[in-house]
């Protein structure tokens, strides 16, 4: 199944009012729960996970101390470690910043509709150091946007950064003229 492409939102108007909604559920989500017997609101901490990363085996996956394999939701990065295929333009850099990014690190991992691919790998979102690794690397064009669902979490914030990187010609968008 090959993924769906998703059209960026067209105007900064939209985006202000998807800001502005998703504003305004937390701030109620905060209001209600901070007036439950709970004195911290937890609203940011669900569904997250606390791992650690014992390798990273490429751009778009790491293995964990547990001996979990993660394939990051969302994007894909060109390949190095694929039996079979050549090591592909930006694919080293995208696996050295991935490891300069999570390499040894505590992270956070959050889940989305699917749960695993066909390979078995845990298919998640990556938080470390207070970064959403997945959108960074698409950010600085090592990575691409790689939506099978529109449905999914941040697909269209992934979607933004792509297109912003893709504007701005960073990494692979310059270097090896991706489309």
């Amino acid at each position: 199944m090959s993924p769906k492409r998703i059209r960026p939102l067209k105007s900064l108007s939209s985006i202000a009012a998807l800001t502005g909604a998703a504003a305004l559920i937390i701030a109620a989500i905060w209001v209600f729960q901070s007036n439950s017997k709970s004195e911290t609101p937890t609203i940011y901490r669900q569904g997250f996970e606390t791992a650690h990363v014992a390798r990273v085996i490429d751009g778009d996956t790491i293995e964990l101390t547990d001996k979990s394999v993660i394939r990051y939701l969302s994007m894909d990065t060109p390949e190095t470690v694929k039996p079979g295929s050549p090591v592909e333009c930006m694919g080293p850099e995208a696996s050295a910043r991935n490891k300069q990014l999570v390499d040894g690190k505590t992270i956070e991992i959050l889940a989305d509709k699917e749960d695993t691919d066909k390979y078995g790998r845990k298919l998640r979102y990556v938080f470390a150091d207070k970064t959403f690794v997945n959108a960074q690397l698409i950010w600085e064009g090592l990575a691409r946007a790689s939506i099978f669902d529109p449905q999914e979490r941040f697909a269209q914030t992934i979607v933004q950064f792509e297109r912003a990187a893709r504007e701005a010609q960073r990494g692979g968008w310059k270097a090896c003229g991706w489309q």
